[in-house]
């Protein structure tokens, strides 16, 4: 695939005002955008621990997982101190959807970042959370995260909010295929460049790419659909500007119906599909709690707020259940 030379390589270039998809593009930018600050007073982190650990005892909570909790595995989060944010945009479903260009970018850059996200392996954070999913502590697992840790824990129920970039999806014809699958053809396509490219790992996204010079985009060669030919691939997950599917809303649903109250583990809560739980427990009069290392969007809300390393807390948790 090569691009128009006459389209300029910016990620959304082609969706100007006008455009079928340029609001959803803006909207997607401006959740993007959101910066969450502090919006209640500290609480004691005796009192937040404690409180959080008689959720876990009597209120069968319904975790919502974010980036936070996959940090410990070599992933960095989003919107923390050395959040990705502060140096990478993602790219919104729009711009993807709709410029060959940005797609081309994205492809030739998870290429290379997500061998790195496919090395990581589950911490003592994921194996916790699995465990209590296990014993019936937790009426579910919501996760926001695309890295497939909390499934390789072994996370009973668990319901990957997003997606998972273990999978790519043909947007032309639906046909899905393994990464690992749609890797090996790359790499077959695209002798040399991975021992070529030289890209610090510390600098792969939670979304699983990383930024390259654009003489290394040029250079990549995308593959087509196995069933159709198509080159317009997509990993089969929920970027921004796009919406959720129906049937992982209804699951996480019927988990929060289940639930006494919603605990948020490692996340920002940013993203509306996140908070949504939080609104939903508030107008329920279930108690929501955070447990997190920076501010949270919930944390006017929560009745429990624990600011913390996610890693340890849980351990400590776990130590009185």
């Amino acid at each position: 695939m090569t691009p128009d030379p006459a389209t300029p390589e910016v990620p959304g270039a082609t969706l100007r005002p006008g455009h079928p998809a340029a609001n959803g593009h803006q909207a997607a930018l401006r959740s993007i955008a959101r910066i969450v600050e502090d919006a209640a007073p500290p609480q004691d982190p005796v009192v937040a621990r404690e409180g959080i650990l008689a959720l876990l005892r009597t209120r069968r909570p319904l975790v919502i997982t974010g980036a936070g909790v996959s940090t410990d595995s070599g992933i960095p989060d989003y919107r923390g101190p050395q959040g990705s944010l502060r140096s990478h945009r993602p790219m919104t479903y729009q711009e993807f959807r709709h410029d060959a260009g940005a797609r081309r970018r994205y492809w030739a850059r998870s290429f290379v970042g997500w061998r790195q996200m496919d090395a990581a392996v589950p911490n003592p954070a994921h194996h916790t959370l699995a465990r209590w999913a296990g014993e019936g502590i937790l009426a579910g697992v919501v996760t926001q995260n695309v890295d497939g840790l909390h499934a390789a824990a072994g996370t009973e129920g668990l319901i990957p909010l997003h997606g998972d970039l273990d999978r790519v999806v043909c947007l032309h014809c639906g046909a899905v295929e393994d990464r690992r699958s749609f890797d090996a053809r790359l790499v077959a396509a695209n002798p040399g460049y991975l021992e070529a490219v030289q890209v610090d790992p510390l600098l792969v996204n939670p979304d699983g790419d990383v930024t390259l010079d654009q003489r290394w985009v040029d250079r990549f060669r995308q593959v087509g659909c196995l069933v159709c030919g198509s080159e317009e691939l997509k990993p089969d997950v929920v970027y921004f500007g796009e919406s959720v599917p129906a049937a992982r809303k209804a699951a996480a649903r019927e988990a929060f119906e289940r639930a006494g109250s919603v605990l948020a583990v490692g996340t920002s809560l940013a993203v509306m599909s996140g908070y949504k739980f939080v609104l939903d427990a508030e107008r329920a009069g279930k108690p929501v709690a955070t447990l997190n290392g920076g501010p949270t969007r919930a944390d006017p809300k929560a009745r429990y707020r624990w600011r913390t390393r996610v890693t340890p807390a849980l351990a400590w948790l776990d130590a009185r259940l």
